[in-house]
């Protein structure tokens, strides 16, 4: 299992919809309003602010796991326990979360406009996805955002 996100991007341009995605969590966020980013769409589930927060986090990550991609052959990325980095989500606010998220995102799309098509083959390594690519990294970041993108429109929607 390369990509668990591939059914949210089906046979979407992942970097068309990683760079809508900056633009659709503010308008999210804006619908959901202060009171809307408390509410999870489900109980025991992640509040919008704390999807939020998440989606920052996993910026961090993506930016790393690009750019190590393209600096070295075979990189074998670092996996990481969301639940852990979740841990002090309490302390963090949407609105700080929604612009590390869009600058880290806008600062990704720079780096992947200026080297595609020429790394999408670059060979990498997940210890608990196996074998991938570049564009698989690609892939998994705009599945990704619509998994998360679809969570938050349930929740404005309850």
């Amino acid at each position: 299992m390369q990509n668990p996100y591939a059914p949210y991007l089906r046979d979407r341009d992942p970097v068309d919809v990683i760079a809508a995605t900056p633009r659709r969590l503010r308008n999210l966020a804006h619908a959901l309003g202060a009171a809307g980013m408390q509410r999870a769409r489900a109980p025991g589930k992640w509040t919008a602010r704390e999807i939020l927060c998440h989606l920052a986090d996993c910026e961090i990550g993506f930016a790393f796991r690009l750019r190590q991609t393209l600096a070295e052959d075979h990189h074998v990325m670092q996996p990481f326990d969301q639940n852990l980095w979740a841990r002090p989500y309490a302390a963090y606010d949407a609105a700080s979360a929604l612009a590390v998220f869009t600058a880290l995102r806008e600062w990704n799309l720079t780096l992947i406009r200026a080297v595609i098509p020429a790394a999408l083959a670059k060979p990498v390594s997940h210890p608990e996805r196996g074998d991938m690519t570049f564009k698989v990294i690609l892939e998994t970041m705009g599945g990704h955002d619509l998994n998360h993108l679809h969570q938050l429109d349930e929740t404005a929607a309850a």
